[in-house]
């Protein structure tokens, strides 16, 4: 497997998804998109039924030699021809004589990955479902935790961690929903033959195609052409986009989590060890799993955008590559997603630690609060100025800004010691962040439920 695994990840359940990625899933699947192609052909009259019912009978993995397959893989060097053979070797004369017939390797190849790809989906939006709820648990509970917004690295305004979470929360869900538009587009099958203008089968191709399409439950290609590569891309960029949204999550996880902040925690199991010379270490293993994984998903967009250039009908430096990383894209989502879904699961937000955090400034945090106050009065651009002047007296004086804002004959004029309390207390400006957790933890649990219909 070529994701970034480490122990921890043999611990968490992958819901089946390893078993659809292993070679004997994938020659049951090459199978199944034989036995369909030749029942299609049989209904539209090109081939004997007789024929086909004989291919579909034996176009199962269990009555397969996989050694002998790989004997011929051997002798032959060839990928895929090895499994006709022993496909037309284990059938009944008729039915051997239409093996494979009017289709190309890559016909049969590109459509079972796509029809891999898709059942593996289907496991990881359970992942994503999850971790939908589980966001939306956290955004409910810390919907009034006040804590410190955060712009360049420095402190903004006040929010709440409930609002943070929606903001996760909102981008994911745009996500899903761009994966679930494309899925007509990426799930499709391929028949059109060697160069993909069904010249084997002439014009009933397309009909053989669509048939064979229903059948699996797939849509199919306008154009059945094996230089065409984008669908498989998009899926790819449909899933750094996923996941993304959950490495931008795990970064503040894995950052806000070290002692300096002390602020947000992912859980920690009795008996992990940290590290193999400091026994007081407790590493961020989801987080960091999360982040390793995330950014080498994001590299192999750029590979298929280059091979998709490549000229001409078909290229065996196109396909070859394609079949691998989009076996790659799909492990190392699996690591993301099932790190994601324990992380979230289990969050631990220290509502103590992000209300001390965000009291570090004194109040300054409000100062576009105490503005907006004074703009009624003496306008917002004298509003702007008065407090840039107290703001910066206290952060070079080393002064505290409410001594600074009540020693000020202006702002004197215009609020008293008790007002100047409440105007620099951070619970009272996080906007509508409460609301606005509550409303996307709701979503969250919508769009969770549909995934699961």
């Amino acid at each position: 497997m070529r994701a970034l695994y480490d122990s921890k990840s043999k611990s968490i359940d992958d819901r089946g998804v390893k078993d659809l990625l292993t070679e004997k899933h994938k020659i049951a699947t090459w199978l199944k998109v034989e036995k369909e192609l030749a029942l299609s052909q049989a209904e539209l009259g090109i081939i004997p039924k007789e024929a086909a019912e004989n291919i579909a009978l034996n176009c199962d993995i269990e009555k397969i030699d996989l050694n002998e397959v790989y004997k011929i893989k051997e002798k032959i060097g060839h990928g895929f021809m090895p499994l006709i053979k022993v496909l037309v070797k284990n059938c009944n004369e008729l039915g051997g004589k239409y093996v494979h017939y009017g289709c190309t390797t890559q016909n049969i190849q590109q459509t079972s990955q796509l029809y891999i790809v898709r059942e593996v989906t289907e496991i990881f939006k359970s992942f994503l479902a999850d971790i939908l709820r589980n966001l939306s648990n956290v955004a409910i509970e810390n919907k009034d935790t006040v804590m410190a917004g955060r712009t360049h690295g420095r402190h903004a305004t006040p929010i709440t961690y409930g609002y943070k979470v929606s903001v996760w929360i909102s981008e994911l869900i745009n996500n899903i929903e761009r994966l679930e538009e494309s899925e007509k587009r990426v799930y499709q099958v391929m028949m059109g033959g060697a160069v993909g203008c069904y010249s084997t089968v002439g014009e009933i191709g397309p009909k053989i195609q669509e048939l064979v399409a229903d059948k699996l439950g797939m849509s199919y290609m306008p154009v059945p052409s094996r230089n065409i590569c984008t669908h498989k891309i998009e899926y790819i960029m449909n899933m750094q986009l996923i996941c993304n949204v959950l490495h931008k999550m795990a970064e503040e996880i894995y950052y806000t989590g070290i002692e300096e902040f002390g602020e947000v925690y992912e859980p920690f199991k009795k008996g992990t060890v940290g590290s193999s010379t400091m026994p007081h270490k407790i590493n961020p293993k989801n987080a960091k799993g999360i982040i390793a994984n995330s950014q080498k998903l994001y590299s192999l967009a750029q590979v298929g955008l280059t091979s998709s250039a490549r000229m001409f009908e078909g290229d065996s430096s196109q396909y070859m590559l394609f079949d691998a990383i989009v076996d790659e894209a799909l492990e190392l989502v699996l690591e993301v997603l099932m790190r994601a879904e324990e992380l979230t699961r289990g969050l631990i937000v220290k509502k103590d630690r992000l209300y001390q955090n965000v009291l570090l400034n004194g109040g300054l945090d409000n100062a576009e609060y105490i503005m907006m106050k004074m703009a009624d009065k003496i306008g917002r651009d004298a509003g702007h100025e008065l407090m840039y002047e107290c703001s910066m007296k206290a952060e070079l004086d080393g002064k505290k800004f409410y001594d600074v804002l009540c020693e000020n004959e202006k702002v004197k004029e215009i609020f008293t010691e008790e007002e100047i309390k409440e105007l620099i207390n951070p619970s009272n400006y996080v906007g509508i962040g409460s609301n606005l957790a509550v409303e996307m933890a709701e979503k969250a649990i919508i769009k969770a439920n549909e995934m699961e219909k």
